[in-house]
Parts: C-alpha cells; sequence; structure tokens
C-alpha cells in the first residue's frame, strides 16, 4: 500500500555534520549499501534455519517490521542445503552468517546469497581459502561482510593486545580485508562490534578514518530489550551523527521482529528514514486523572502497522495537552472520565474515557481518507460530525477542570 504525503513539516536534519562518510559502494541484493546510500537495517533470524518455513515465517515477520536485510545462520551441512530455497523465496535480501567452517562460505554463494557474513577469527584454516573465496564471490557479485567482535577475535591479535581493544578489533578487520584485496576482491563491508557502547564507537571511528569500506553497526549481544535498545541507539545517534556507519543490526535478546522495530524506530527519531506511526505521550505526574501508561499502550496498539505516517499525541491534562496537539495530525488530552479529540490544532469532540481509542482510528481514517481525496481533486464531505448522546460538545469545559 503506498503511503499519503499528509503535509506535514519536515523532520529535522539528523545531527551532526550533513555528509556522510564517503564509501564505496556495494550491492546486498537488491539493497545498495554505502556510497551515501539511505542507511539499511537488518537482523537476523533466531530460527533453525535448516527447517525453511519456520525460516521465511521470521523472515516474512521482520519484513513487515521494516527490516531491509535478513541474516541467517549456517553452523550445519542441514542449514546450507536449505539456502537455495529460503533465497529463492525470501523477499528481502538474505546474508549467510558462517563460523568454523568454510565449505559453507562456497554453499552459500552457490545458493545465491545476497552477502556473505564471515567472522575470520573462528573459521578454522580460514587465511588457506582466500584466494578461492574472493575467486568465488567475484565470479557471483556476492558481497563479502567481515565480522569482527570481542568474542572471537583473532587469537594473535587478543595476545599482543592483550583484551578486545577498539584498536584490536580495528587491526583484526584490516588485516582481513587486506588478505582479500591481495586477490583483488574489494567487494567488502566491515562490521567492528562489542558489547560496550563506548567501544564500538571508539572502534568505528578508527576504522572509518583507515579505509573507505561501508561500515556496519551493531553493539552486539547489548542486552534485554531495553537496555539493548538504549545501547544501540546510544552508539548508532554518536556515530551516524558523523557519518558514520551505512547499515544497522539492534542485537537485542528479544524476538527479531522487535530487533528490527527498533532499528526502524532508532533510524527514523535521526531523520534517516521516512517515519511511520510516532506516539508523543506524556509520562504522568499527579495531574493525571487517567491511566496515561496504559491509555497509551492501547493507543499504540491499536495502531501497530497502520500503514500511513501518523503523529499522535496521547496527554494526560490541559497543562501540555493542547499545546502538543497543536503539533500533532492527532491527539487527545483527558479528564474528568472524558477525552478532548484533537485534529491539527483544532478541537473536534469530547468522547467517553472508554472510546477514546476508537475514536482516534475513526479520526485517522477521516483523515486519511480527506487527503487521499484531496490528493486527487475530490471533494469529500466533512465526516467530524458526532450526534451520540454521551457526547459532550462542551470541550473545553471537560478538560479545563481538570486543574481546577
Amino acid at each position: 500500500m503506498s503511503t499519503i504525503d499528509l503535509g506535514l513539516p519536515a523532520l529535522p536534519s539528523a545531527p551532526g555534520p550533513v555528509r556522510r562518510r564517503p564509501t564505496r559502494q556495494l550491492s546486498v541484493g537488491s539493497v545498495p549499501v554505502g556510497g551515501g546510500a539511505p542507511i539499511s537495517g537488518q537482523t537476523m533470524t533466531a530460527t533453525n534455519t535448516a527447517d525453511v518455513a519456520a525460516t521465511l515465517q521470521q523472515i516474512a515477520e521482520v519484513t513487515a517490521a521494516g527490516c531491509d536485510i535478513v541474516r541467517v545462520a549456517v553452523p550445519s551441512a542441514d542449514d546450507a542445503a536449505a539456502l537455495p530455497a529460503i533465497t529463492r523465496k525470501s523477499p528481502i535480501p538474505v546474508i549467510a552468517d558462517i563460523h568454523f567452517q568454510p565449505r559453507y562460505v562456497f554453499a552459500a554463494i552457490d545458493a545465491g546469497c545476497a552477502a556473505v557474513r564471515v567472522n575470520p577469527g573462528n573459521i578454522r584454516k580460514f587465511d588457506d581459502k582466500v584466494g578461492e573465496i574472493a575467486k568465488a564471490a567475484a565470479a557471483a557479485g556476492t558481497p563479502i561482510r567481515i565480522g569482527v567482535n570481542a568474542g572471537s577475535l583473532d587469537q594473535r591479535l587478543l595476545a599482543k593486545h592483550g583484551s578486545a581493544t577498539p584498536e584490536a578489533l580495528v587491526e583484526s578487520a584490516l588485516w582481513e580485508c587486506s588478505l582479500f584485496e591481495e586477490h583483488g576482491f574489494s567487494d567488502l563491508k566491515i562490521a567492528v562490534k562489542h558489547h560496550d557502547p563506548l567501544t564500538m564507537i571508539a572502534a568505528n571511528r578508527l576504522l572509518a578514518e583507515q579505509c573507505d569500506h561501508p561500515l556496519h553497526l551493531g553493539v552486539t549481544e547489548a542486552g534485554p530489550a531495553f537496555q539493548g535498545a538504549i545501547k544501540s541507539a546510544a552508539a548508532f545517534a554518536v556515530l551516524l551523527g558523523e557519518g558514520i556507519g551505512d547499515t544497522i543490526r539492534v542485537s537485542l535478546s528479544a524476538p527479531p521482529g522487535e530487533q528490527a522495530k527498533a532499528g526502524c524506530h532508532i533510524l527514523s527519531s535521526l531523520g534517516l528514514r521516512p517515519r511511520k506511526l510516532e506516539i508523543v505521550s506524556c509520562p504522568g505526574c499527579g495531574r493525571l486523572q487517567v491511566d496515561i501508561h496504559e491509555l497509551a499502550a492501547q493507543v499504540e496498539a491499536a495502531f501497530d502497522d497502520f500503514p500511513h505516517p501518523l503523529r499522535i499525541a496521547v496527554m494526560g491534562c490541559v497543562v501540555n495537552g493542547p499545546g502538543e496537539a497543536r503539533e500533532v495530525d492527532l491527539g487527545v488530552s483527558c479528564g474528568n472520565g472524558k477525552g478532548q479529540i484533537f485534529r491539527r490544532g483544532e478541537v473536534l469532540r469530547t468522547v467517553p474515557e472508554s472510546r477514546i481509542v476508537e475514536t482516534l482510528l475513526e479520526e485517522a481514517l477521516a483523515l486519511i481518507e480527506q487527503e487521499s481525496a484531496k490528493d486527487e481533486d475530490i471533494d469529500v464531505p466533512d465526516t467530524d460530525t458526532d450526534t451520540d448522546a454521551d457526547t459532550d460538545t462542551d470541550a473545553g469545559h471537560a478538560v479545563r477542570t481538570v486543574t481546577s
């Protein structure tokens, strides 16, 4: 379904330099990465890859959540055998994630994977296979992602640096890239990850200074949903604000769909991706006469997967309610068991608290219908009428009594 231009004000620019870090561009299937291309979001399936049906179902879920690229683990021969069917039926490009066995890299390339991720630090005799891998990847036009993290850093570098320092991570990544480049292969993307956001930021800054390869950003093993999303957002905001980073993954101890949603929200919040639904809601205070946390959750659930970009305010009283409502598409300000419904600063009606969510949905659909008709130069009658007997038409009084 195509989105409709609602005539909303432009989002502010992302913080930091306007100009992105210049990089080479490569194609992960249909998704360009680097070279000024839009920053893409990706995640990884949590299924047994050999279970083709379950893996495709999860890929469908992350695609619906806004994911651009998906990665699947290939730890066994059965997983490798499943790749052709998965890549053929997936709606988004599939990256094969390879550890330990170089032969699965060739299987992934033959299966038509859009890219292959290798972690050289834990692939046995990897250095001896680089020439063959480079030749096969070049022939198929398959990019290679070099992935380095603290848990699988090359033992030689770990001994040299003493721990997984930013310098150790970068040295490992650039060394492995050089092995490919010696064979004339440069279609490479690099990721240096760490569970500590500050270490991850420092490593990517160093890496950005020393190469022009596209960079994949991620705070690895970031933690449970709440903690992990905060750590990821903090690291991404710093680096993306400096123009560093071309694709991201939010690694959470949560379902892949939640990881994908978190990544989309982070990019949208930074002005790097068109926004979808945004809920502006107050944190709550002693002035409240409504359970604002529950109401905001109900509104969020009701508008889940709403196909048009809307900004909705859910406010608990008149101190900020009417003001916030002027800045959004739809809003509600609550008090005395009722909700005053706004549309772009205009008071529409007051409804019982029990009808707030359904009324916001009704008004959202009416707004979309009117905007669609306006785009097509069709006059649509005003639908902002409510003939229900229990509707309070004196909207201002209903909410003003909150602070009296």
